[in-house]
């Protein structure tokens, strides 16, 4: 049988958690293989000073079975590059399965994969959505046919979980789940906006001002 094809969309500025968390995972999978392309085959810094190392160029990429787009900072710029929403248009054309983690979601939008679609991205770009045709669905990961969008870097795990239990079985997801210990036991409740305290939202929210600004002017461009 022929490898399952999983490829991964990095750019510049990426969360490397959005990438790294549901890589983990997926690079488990049985009888897959994981491309990391990039417009080249240069180191991508990712917002966290961890650069990342393509393993194929857009130009060369195969036939992709899965397309995940990571987000970060970098998707403003992602989202209005050409040949970055070419490759994942042509990707997606012939892809079983089109994601996203995070704010990758708009990248995915902007190329036109989300209209009339129910979708969900981190929680502070939520009402974004709107602007790429999509509706936002209240859910750590959507699935709406073969488009499936995760929530804010951490759901990446969750959401490669799901995929690998859809894929392969619910027995292969539980071991990779055990042999990655994913066993979350956060040491507070605030990691979703319907559990943090006020004054803890209020922060967070204020640091997300200038970015989501940047996002609306794209997305409305």
């Amino acid at each position: 049988m022929p490898a399952f094809n999983i490829g991964f969309v990095i750019f510049p500025d990426l969360t490397q958690l959005d990438f790294t968390g549901p890589l983990q995972v997926l690079n488990r999978m049985p009888d897959s293989k994981t491309h990391i392309v990039a417009k080249s085959l240069e180191p991508v810094p990712s917002d966290c000073g961890l650069s990342l190392v393509p393993t194929v160029t857009f130009q060369d990429c195969p036939q992709l079975d899965l397309i995940c787009v990571p987000g970060g900072s970098g998707v403003v710029n992602a989202m209005t590059d050409a040949d970055t929403i070419n490759f994942v248009q042509g990707q997606a054309a012939g892809a079983r399965y089109i994601t996203s983690v995070c704010t990758g979601a708009f990248v995915l939008g902007t190329a036109g994969l989300l209209k009339g679609r129910r979708a969900t991205t981190h929680w502070a770009y939520t009402d974004l959505l709107r602007f790429v045709g999509a509706t936002y669905e209240k859910a750590r990961v959507v699935w709406d046919g073969n488009v499936i969008t995760a929530g804010g870097v951490t759901s990446g795990i969750d959401f490669a979980l799901q995929i690998v239990a859809g894929i392969a079985g619910e027995d292969v997801a539980q071991a990779i789940q055990l042999s990655i210990e994913y066993d979350p036991a956060p040491p507070f409740a605030s990691g979703h906006p319907d559990r943090a305290p006020d004054t803890i939202m209020r922060r967070v929210s204020a640091g997300f001002a200038k970015r989501r600004e940047a996002y609306r002017l794209a997305l409305q461009d």
